[in-house]
């Protein structure tokens, strides 16, 4: 049953805290530690949301979710946004009662290999066994890949990204294949993840964002404009470490619009003029969140790529706030 749209902002200001659905547990998108703690692009991205709507970036309870949960928990009400690196798709955005506010993350499919079988392409997996996510839009593009190239695969499915790992170490499969960034997270996690590597064919387009239910304008507002606000700040060079000092002298219009200090401020969007200062004060910008979870700052390191901003050859590219 799906639960009525409306007035997500004022259950949420009611309740004291954000309900964010995030993954069971990937490196460097949504990973808890020992002491239950969260961390991750995804994570960030729901804590900058509780900055935005709460004035505290703490004010979040994160449930983890498997693929196959995750649109159900939004469909029902468990949730208020799924931010767990899931796919924007046709499907999902028109027949799911789900809707998509942006793209944290382009990603794209691949393949990962132990380095002993001495594949050097995916044109090279006929007949490979190939470990994967059930419940993903990895399942239909790799059917798609396979078909499209005349080979066969034996599939070898698997409902968490953790057994899927664990069915590639222990030689289930000959591969394994998801989302690249998801990939990296995996390799961290074998116990000779030396000995793994990832193919250089990128075979579908995977733009991953958080999504809210449909029906809800004003919370579809405020969570697009979380993300946007983030990679405006970064365009505009406003950092956590800066943002108070830009606050005190800037003259850029630009700054002071995203800062509330002049323009449209909150009022469009239900919240506080400073909603946008609140986020990069307590989370960061887009660059600083994405260094520290997946990027330089990270053991993932993964390269910006197509996630850099747009004057960097990046896609990255945020409305104005106006």
């Amino acid at each position: 049953m799906t639960a009525v749209a409306g007035d997500t902002l004022d259950a949420v200001k009611k309740r004291g805290f954000v309900q964010c659905g995030v993954n069971t547990g990937l490196p460097g998108f949504s990973n808890a530690d020992d002491q239950g703690e969260w961390t991750g692009l995804d994570v960030d991205f729901c804590r900058a949301v509780a900055a935005a709507v709460l004035g505290d970036a703490q004010k979040v309870q994160f449930t983890p979710l498997t693929a196959k949960e995750r649109l159900t928990a939004l469909q029902s009400g468990e949730i208020d946004v799924l931010s767990r690196n899931t796919t924007w798709t046709l499907t999902r955005d028109t027949s799911l009662g789900i809707n998509f506010t942006g793209v944290s993350y382009y990603d794209g499919q691949g393949f990962m290999v132990t380095k002993a079988l001495g594949i050097k392409s995916a044109k090279e997996l006929d007949g490979a066994a190939v470990c994967i996510l059930a419940g993903t839009t990895t399942e239909l593009n790799l059917a798609d890949y396979f078909r499209t190239n005349g080979m066969e695969y034996e599939p070898v499915v698997f409902d968490t990204a953790d057994q899927t790992a664990r069915g590639f170490e222990a030689g289930r499969c000959d591969v394994l294949t998801s989302d690249q960034s998801q990939l990296y997270g995996v390799r961290l996690k074998l116990k000779e993840a030396d000995k793994a590597e990832i193919l250089p064919e990128v075979i579908s387009k995977e733009p991953l964002g958080p999504a809210v239910r449909q029906g809800d304008d004003d919370w579809f507002n405020i969570v697009r404009w979380t993300l946007f606000a983030m990679v405006n700040a970064e365009e505009f060079g406003v950092t956590a470490a800066n943002v108070d000092e830009m606050k005190k002298s800037t003259t850029n219009p630009e700054v002071r619009r995203l800062l509330g200090l002049e323009g449209i401020k909150g009022k469009g969007l239900g919240l506080k003029d400073d909603w946008a200062y609140q986020i990069v004060k307590q989370v960061g910008n887009y660059g600083e969140v994405f260094a520290r979870t997946v990027g330089s700052g990270s053991p993932l390191g993964i390269p910006r790529g197509l996630n850099a901003l747009w004057r960097d050859g990046g896609l990255q590219y945020a409305p104005p706030i106006r």
